[in-house]
């Protein structure tokens, strides 16, 4: 009897310290998702000024992200629209400025890279979170197809989840899709680090991709780390072999996810718009 006192005891205890476990992952999981660095106006434009990334306002004037246009553009030239991931801010992706903005990467055409901004990153207002987000990115989206003849989206990481969005949302408005380490789900993310965890019953911010891609028609480019260790390879690949559209793959070897080569000199850029460019033809 004292005996089996004790395991139920026991047992009680390790419950209620899992309970609580899960309470506080429940309670903090988007300070868990989201990793913001702010900045004030003046300090972030001279950031930019420095990496030739000048602001790029929205329809009421207030700074939604950063561009960067090309000394000289063909009427038809794209305009991409990146999404980046959870940690830091638009202002640091310049080098998707550097190699999408570069002519000879995109036939010859000098193409307009928009680095969109999230609310709460930066200096702009607000608090980060998947309707957040999206919102932000639906604004800008419609911007840019006033503006240019197509779009293109680059999501990055925790983007993709947004850009998939985009493009199941509204798949006339954008013409391809270059997804570097994306991922079904959100929820899948989770449960690949936290297994111990119920993530499908926690995660408020699911960011599906799976759902969304489906309903998208145009050429979708994924770009996968090998040793990927935030964002498994496998759910990666899962993602691109669910798709049914015209898709192509890039695989970088041994490279993690914060290792990856995105300079203007990686080949393969000069393959993702040329795989995009055939499939507008």
């Amino acid at each position: 009897m004292r005996m089996r006192t004790r395991i139920t005891r026991a047992v009680g205890l390790l419950l209620l310290i899992y309970a609580v476990m899960v309470l506080l992952v429940a309670g903090c999981q988007r300070q868990m998702i989201y990793y913001p660095q702010r900045g004030d106006e003046p300090t972030l434009t001279r950031q930019a000024a420095a990496a030739g990334l000048q602001p790029w306002s929205g329809a009421g004037g207030d700074r939604i992200g950063w561009q960067r246009a090309p000394e000289a553009a063909e009427p038809e030239a794209a305009a991409v629209l990146v999404i980046h991931g959870n940690a830091g801010h638009a202002g640091h992706r310049g080098y998707y400025a550097d190699a999408l903005g570069d002519p000879r990467n995109t036939g010859g055409e000098g193409w307009h890279v928009y680095l969109l901004e999230y609310p709460g990153y930066g200096s702009r207002p607000g608090q980060p979170t998947e309707r957040s987000l999206k919102k932000a990115a639906e604004q800008a989206l419609a911007q840019l197809n006033d503006q240019h003849p197509r779009v293109v989206i680059v999501g990055e990481s925790l983007g993709t989840g947004v850009a998939t969005h985009l493009a199941g949302k509204r798949p006339e408005q954008v013409d391809a899709l270059l997804l570097i380490s994306p991922f079904p789900s959100l929820v899948d993310v989770g449960r690949s680090h936290f297994p111990w965890l119920p993530v499908s019953w926690l995660l408020r911010d699911r960011y599906d991709s799976q759902g969304p891609l489906s309903g998208y028609p145009g050429p979708v480019a994924v770009v996968i780390a090998e040793s990927d260790e935030v964002i498994p390879p496998r759910l990666s690949q899962r993602l691109f072999d669910d798709y049914q559209g015209t898709k192509r793959r890039w695989v970088q070897p041994g490279r993690g996810h914060n290792t990856m080569d995105l300079s203007r000199q990686a080949p393969w850029w000069g393959e993702v718009t040329g795989f995009w460019r055939e499939s507008w033809r």
